[in-house]
C-alpha cells in the first residue's frame, strides 16, 4: 500500500495542480465536512474561488457506521440516496433507515448552523460546481451530494478526490460530468492509509478554514 500524501493539506495541493485548468470556468469549490475541507481549501486558494460545504451525511448500517447504506443531502427537499446492494446484505430492521434519515438530517442541520450561519448557499447556476473530498471509498455520500448539487443546475460539475477505488469512480461518472482522481490503486482497501496524517478534522477547523477562504478569495 503506497503512501501518497503527507496530510490533507498536501493532498489539496496535488489536486489544484490537476485542476488549474478551471481557474477561468468562474469555479465554485464545495467541500465534504468535515475532512474534504483541508483539501478543498487548497484547491480553492489555486483557483481564486469561493469553498463552501456541501452538507451530506452518511446512513451507517446497525452496528457498523462505516457502512455506508446510504445517504442524505440537504436541500429544499431533503435527497436520500440508498445503496440496495448493502441494504439487502446489512438487512436493517424495519423503520430504521428512516429514523436515521432524520438523525443525520438533524446533523445536516447543526452543521449549518455552525459553518455557515446566515450566509446563504452560493449560486452555482452558470459556474463550474468542483465537488471535493479526501477520498472515497463506497460513493454513497458523494453520489448523495452530487444528486442535490446537480439540482442546482451548475453549468459544468466536477467530482475531484485524491484516493478513490477505480470501480466507485465508474459508479460515479454518471452523476457529474467529469471525474478527477489522482490515484487509484488496485486493490483498495481504504483512504486513510494513503495518509501519513490522516487525524479527525474537527469543526473548528472546518471553521477556521472557511472564514479564512471567505476573507481571501476573489469576489464573484
Amino acid at each position: 500500500m503506497r503512501i501518497f500524501f503527507k496530510d490533507r493539506s498536501d493532498a489539496g495541493r496535488q489536486l489544484a495542480e490537476a485542476l488549474r485548468r478551471f481557474a477561468g470556468t468562474e469555479p465554485v469549490v464545495l467541500a465534504l465536512p468535515r475532512g474534504g475541507v483541508p483539501v478543498a481549501f487548497e484547491v480553492a486558494k489555486m483557483l481564486a474561488a469561493p469553498l463552501d460545504v456541501v452538507l451530506v451525511r452518511k446512513i451507517g448500517a446497525p452496528g457498523h457506521e462505516e457502512l455506508a447504506l446510504g445517504a442524505v443531502v440537504d436541500g429544499a427537499n431533503p435527497e436520500t440516496v440508498i445503496n440496495d446492494e448493502v441494504v439487502r446484505l446489512a438487512v436493517p430492521p424495519p423503520g430504521y433507515i428512516e429514523a436515521e434519515t432524520k438523525r443525520q438530517l438533524d446533523e445536516i442541520e447543526r452543521r449549518r448552523q455552525l459553518y455557515r450561519g446566515n450566509e446563504p448557499p452560493p449560486d452555482l447556476k452558470g459556474h463550474t460546481a468542483i465537488v471535493i473530498d479526501d477520498g472515497i471509498a463506497t460513493g454513497a455520500t458523494v453520489k448523495a451530494a452530487l444528486s442535490g448539487i446537480a439540482r442546482s443546475k451548475p453549468q459544468y460539475l466536477v467530482l475531484a478526490v485524491p484516493v478513490a477505488p477505480r470501480e466507485t469512480l465508474g459508479e460515479l461518472a454518471g452523476y457529474c460530468n467529469e471525474i478527477v482522481c489522482l490515484h487509484s490503486p488496485d486493490p483498495f482497501y481504504a483512504v486513510g492509509v494513503h495518509y501519513v496524517d490522516f487525524s479527525q478534522t474537527s469543526d473548528e477547523d472546518v471553521i477556521g478554514l472557511l472564514a479564512e477562504s471567505r476573507a481571501g478569495a476573489s469576489p464573484g
